[in-house]
């Protein structure tokens, strides 16, 4: 199997090029295509997923990975799901369990920092003075639902930890990539990373069911 990754920005490229072989075990091969933003992915995904209609083959899986950023969750999947249907490709959310599909469509909620906040265990290992308390604290017990953003927390917790304190915006590449070294995809707390991480389990798993003598 190989998976074509669809994000929004290269930090997203950055943490996926750790993540994916961590959770599939390196067992397909894979390609990411980063945008140049949210608006710009959006804009372009229907014909980009109807080009790959046109030519994939039959073991081609694609995963769209996108950040809430505070939009409403649902209307933002059902445009993703809307480009998907227009290109003629079957998505996670439009076939039966167990089934076979082509798409996955994901939305980080609300940042791809929710996934760090997750990990605080990966966060204090490419960060070391990040408190061991971190993750005990009630702001960030759920990661995707922490007061003020994701990326804000983020960027608030490494200042005070005395990392970055001169920068007004974090380098999200840069902290995409420590982190994610480390990250261990089945101790992650972020429920937006639980169902990435499982779906693209899933879209394995039923691509190896069907293909099995």
């Amino acid at each position: 199997m190989h998976i074509e990754f669809l994000v929004e920005e290269p930090s997203a490229e950055e943490a996926l090029k750790v993540l994916v072989p961590a959770i599939t075990a390196g067992c397909c091969s894979f390609a990411i295509r980063t945008y140049q933003g949210k608006q710009q992915l959006l804009s372009r995904l229907a014909n980009r997923l109807r080009g790959y209609r046109a030519w994939i083959t039959e073991d081609y899986r694609i995963v769209v990975l996108i950040d809430e950023d505070r939009q409403d969750c649902s209307t933002l999947k059902g445009q993703l799901e809307a480009a998907s249907r227009s290109a003629g490709l079957t998505t996670k959310s439009s076939c039966k369990r167990g089934k076979e599909f082509q798409v996955l469509n994901r939305v980080a909620v609300e940042e791809l920092e929710a996934w760090f906040l997750g990990d605080v265990e990966a966060l204090r290992e490419a960060f070391p003075r990040v408190p061991a308390g971190l993750k005990r604290r009630k702001t960030f017990r759920d990661p995707d639902a922490v007061p003020g953003g994701t990326a804000e927390a983020l960027r608030a917790v490494l200042q005070r930890a005395g990392y970055f304190r001169r920068l007004k915006h974090l380098p999200k590449q840069e902290i995409a990539k420590r982190i994610s070294k480390y990250m261990d995809p089945q101790r992650n707390r972020s429920k937006s990373f639980q169902v990435f991480r499982d779906g693209l389990l899933e879209m394995i798993r039923c691509e190896t069911q069907t293909r099995s003598p």
